[in-house]
């Protein structure tokens, strides 16, 4: 594995991400951000932030493996939710354990979350980036 995470001593350990990524594979991949579109562009769970959380992780263990990578792979991702606030953080944890659970993989937190005032699309919560180092 590519991947080693981290949390130093001196720095709060905190339960869904951890401080320090260390990547020490061959290939960096950057993968946009993706939205809550299935394979035909169509957005799935208009108005549901757990389903589009699901969906937009989907997409990006479908753009990983397609470069022969997988989650196990990726260095750091990055979430920007609409109108971000904590209450929220139950909605976002459950969408991520639920695609997760359908690619077989460990949950994977985000690095970095950030709230926004509005994506591209009215319709779309949430968009996730991601950054992988692949052997």
């Amino acid at each position: 594995m590519a991947i080693t995470l981290v949390n130093p001593g001196g720095l709060p350990e905190i339960d869904v991400y951890h401080q320090v990524s260390i990547a020490s594979g061959s290939k960096l991949v950057f993968i946009a951000g993706q939205v809550a579109w299935d394979a035909d562009g169509v957005t799935v769970g208009e108005g549901d932030l757990t389903a589009q959380v699901e969906q937009c992780y989907l997409n990006i263990g479908t753009a990983l493996a397609e470069v022969g990578g997988s989650f196990d792979d990726v260095a750091k991702l990055t979430v920007y939710v609409v109108d971000w606030t904590p209450d929220k953080m139950p909605l976002l944890l459950e969408g991520i354990t639920r695609a997760a659970a359908k690619l077989g993989v460990t949950p994977v937190s985000p690095a970095t979350l950030l709230g926004v005032a509005a994506l591209h699309a009215p319709d779309h919560l949430v968009e996730v980036e991601a950054t992988a180092i692949i052997d």
